[in-house]
C-alpha cells in the first residue's frame, strides 16, 4: 500500500477530538495504540509518514514524530529503514487483541443469572442529587462542591507532583503501604489542619481516607448494624443517609433550627448521631456554642456516639470559627471526619479522620480489605502541597474570592427573589433557597437547565416520603462573580416574580 493509501486507512480510523482534556499528542498516542491493539492498523503496510498524517489530521509534524518514536521505544512499531514505521507483530503475540466494535459479536445468554434477585440492597433506587457530567459547559453552573479551575494553582500543584514523582521520591510511592498512610501527609494533618479546629490528635489516632465519604462508609461498616439507631439532620446530607440506610432501617430525622440540630430527649435512644455542625448540609446554619455543649452532655447521659462531619470549615471568611465538637469532647465520644476536597479538588479524593485509638486500629484493617490505601501518588503531592504552603495561600485566595461571590449572591437574591433565603452567616460557597410553596424545585431545575442554569432541587436532601419540593441549592464556587445575578434573573423569571416567596 502506498502512503497516500495507507493515510487513507488512517484518516477513517483517527479523528482528533481536540478537546482540551487532554494534549494532541496525548490523544494521538491514545488513539494509535487501541487502533493496534483492535486490529484496525494493518500489520503488513507502513503507517502514514509524520508529514502526510500531520497535515491529513491538521497537527504539527513534530506532534506525530514524538508519538511515532515513544510507540517504538515502547515496542507498539517498530522503525524500518527507508520503508516507514510498522506495527510490531510481537506486540500482538501472546496477548488478547481488542476486536473491532463493528465486528463484535452480541448474543443473548441463554441462561443467565437472575442478577436483580441476587442483589441484597438496591443502592441504585436511592435518593440522590444528580448533576450534568458536562456542567462545566453551561453558562450559569451553580454546581455545590466543584471548583473554579482558573482559581487553583496549577503550577504549584504540578511542582509538587513532580517532586512527589522525582526519582528522590520513588520509594515513597511505588511500593505497597499496607495499612500505612503517607507520614509527611498524616504529620501535616496533624499539626497543619486539625490544629485549626482545636483538635490535638497522634498518628495513631488518624486515618487518610478516599475523601469524607469513604471514610463515613467504614464508619458506617464498621459500627453501624441492623439494631443501630442513627440520627441526623432534617434535611441532611443524602450521601451519608444513603450508607447508613445500606446498614440500619433506623435513620431517624431530627430538625434543625437556626442554631443547628435540635438536641433534646429524641436523641436518648440513638446509638450514633450524625451532625455537620460547623456548616449545615445543605442550609448552611452553624451550631452555636451552647448547643454543641449540650450534644456532648446527652452523649454522655445516654452514651451514644457522635460523627462530626466538619466540612467546609475553611471557608469560614466571615468570623472567627467555633470550635470543633472534637476539640470540646472530654470523653472521647466524637468521630472527626475532614476533607481536602473542598480546599483543594473534589477529583484528589482525600479525606481524614481522628478517633480513639482502638477505633483507627480497625477503621485501619476494615481499609485494607478495601483498597489496602490510598494511592501514595496522591497522598505525597497533597502532603508537599500542605507543607510548602501552597494550601494557606489557595485558602486566603479563595476567601476573597468566595466573599466577593458570596456577596453578589446575598444582592441578586434579594433583587430578584427577596426574602427566599438567610444569608449564611459562616460564609461556604452556597445559598439554601426557599421557593414558593407550590414551586416544584426538579421541575424548575429542566426548565433552567434549558437556559443554561445549573441548580440543584433539594428533594433528595430530605428523609421523608413527601418531601418538600419547593427548597433548592444556588452554589458559587464554580461560577464567576459576573454570572451570578444573570443566572439569578433567569431563575427568578422562571419561578414568576409576581408570585410571593415564603
Amino acid at each position: 500500500m502506498d502512503d497516500y493509501g495507507a493515510s487513507k486507512l488512517q484518516d477513517f480510523i483517527f479523528h482528533l477530538e481536540k478537546d482540551g482534556r487532554i494534549s494532541i499528542q496525548a490523544e494521538l498516542r491514545q488513539r494509535l495504540v487501541s487502533g493496534i491493539l483492535s486490529g484496525h492498523v494493518v500489520t503488513d503496510a507502513p503507517l502514514p509518514s509524520s508529514r502526510h498524517f500531520a497535515k491529513r489530521l491538521g497537527i504539527s509534524r513534530n506532534t506525530v514524530s514524538i508519538v511515532y518514536q515513544g510507540l517504538v521505544d515502547d515496542g507498539y512499531l517498530v522503525s524500518l529503514e527507508r520503508r516507514g514505521f510498522f506495527v510490531n507483530k510481537e506486540i500482538l503475540q501472546g496477548g488478547v487483541t481488542l476486536a473491532p466494535a463493528e465486528t463484535t459479536q452480541h448474543h443473548k445468554p441463554e441462561n443467565p443469572p437472575d442478577w436483580p434477585g441476587m442483589f441484597k440492597v438496591r443502592p441504585s433506587n436511592q435518593r440522590n442529587i444528580y448533576r450534568p457530567t458536562n456542567w462545566q459547559q453551561y453558562p450559569y453552573p451553580f454546581i455545590y462542591g466543584q471548583v473554579d479551575r482558573d482559581l487553583f494553582p496549577i503550577v504549584e500543584w504540578r511542582e509538587c507532583s513532580r517532586q512527589a514523582l522525582g526519582r528522590k521520591g520513588v520509594d515513597a510511592w511505588t511500593a505497597d503501604s499496607y495499612t500505612f498512610d503517607d507520614p509527611l501527609l498524616v504529620e501535616q494533618i496533624r499539626t497543619r489542619l486539625l490544629p485549626r479546629r482545636g483538635i490535638m490528635a497522634d498518628e495513631a489516632r488518624t486515618l487518610v481516607t478516599l475523601g469524607a465519604q469513604n471514610a463515613l462508609y467504614l464508619i458506617g461498616s464498621l459500627l453501624i448494624g441492623p439494631d443501630s439507631t442513627v440520627a441526623m439532620e432534617e434535611p441532611g446530607y443524602q450521601a451519608v443517609r444513603n450508607i447508613f440506610q445500606l446498614k440500619t432501617p433506623s435513620v431517624r430525622p431530627i430538625p434543625i433550627d437556626d442554631k443547628g440540630m435540635v438536641v433534646d430527649e429524641r436523641l436518648a435512644e440513638c446509638d450514633f448521631v450524625y451532625v455537620t455542625p460547623s456548616h449545615h448540609y445543605p442550609t448552611t446554619v452553624t451550631m452555636s456554642l451552647e448547643r454543641r455543649r449540650e450534644l456532648l452532655r446527652l452523649a454522655s447521659k445516654h452514651d451514644f456516639v457522635i460523627i462530626e462531619d466538619d466540612y467546609e470549615f475553611e471557608t469560614n471568611y466571615l468570623y472567627d470559627p467555633i470550635p470543633a465538637l472534637k476539640s470540646l469532647d472530654e470523653d472521647d465520644r466524637v468521630i472527626y471526619v475532614g476533607s481536602l476536597s473542598k480546599s483543594l479538588f473534589p477529583g484528589l479524593r482525600l479525606g481524614y479522620l481522628t478517633a480513639p485509638q482502638t477505633l483507627v486500629e480497625e477503621l485501619r484493617a476494615l481499609r485494607r480489605l478495601m483498597l489496602q490505601h490510598p494511592p501514595n501518588n496522591n497522598q505525597r503531592t497533597a502532603a508537599l502541597f500542605l507543607s510548602l504552603g501552597y494550601h494557606d495561600s489557595l485558602i486566603y485566595r479563595l476567601h476573597r474570592v468566595y466573599r466577593e461571590r458570596w456577596e453578589c449572591m446575598g444582592r441578586a437574591l434579594e433583587a430578584h427573589l427577596p426574602g427566599s433565603s438567610e444569608v449564611p452567616s459562616f460564609g461556604g460557597t452556597s445559598y439554601w433557597v426557599n421557593g414558593p410553596k407550590d414551586l416544584d424545585a426538579e421541575v424548575l431545575a429542566a426548565q433552567a437547565l434549558e437556559k443554561g442554569v445549573v441548580i440543584e432541587p433539594g428533594i433528595p436532601t430530605f428523609a421523608s416520603p413527601n418531601p418538600p419540593k419547593n427548597f433548592f441549592r444556588l452554589a458559587f464556587s464554580s461560577i464567576t462573580a459576573e454570572k451570578i445575578e444573570p443566572g439569578i434573573e433567569i431563575l427568578a423569571g422562571l419561578v414568576g416574580r409576581e408570585r410571593p416567596i415564603s
